[in-house]
């Protein structure tokens, strides 16, 4: 499941997301969303979240809905 639809996303949920360090190989960072920072219902790039470490991205998947 991809993460562009902000409504799937919701804090507690385990995601894969790519930081923006890493945008450009494509390296995915896994943890638990503790907020989600982008506002409009969706983005085509994925909804920008906070993790519980502390870690900011885009979520590329969604790994357990």
């Amino acid at each position: 499941m991809n993460g562009t639809v902000r409504s799937l996303i919701k804090p507690g949920m385990k995601v894969a997301i790519v930081l923006k360090q890493d945008q450009r190989t494509g390296k995915l960072t896994e943890g638990i969303v503790k907020d989600i920072l982008t506002n409009s219902p969706s983005h085509p790039h994925g909804i920008k979240v906070r993790l519980s470490g502390g870690e900011v991205g885009r979520v590329k998947s969604i790994l357990n809905p």
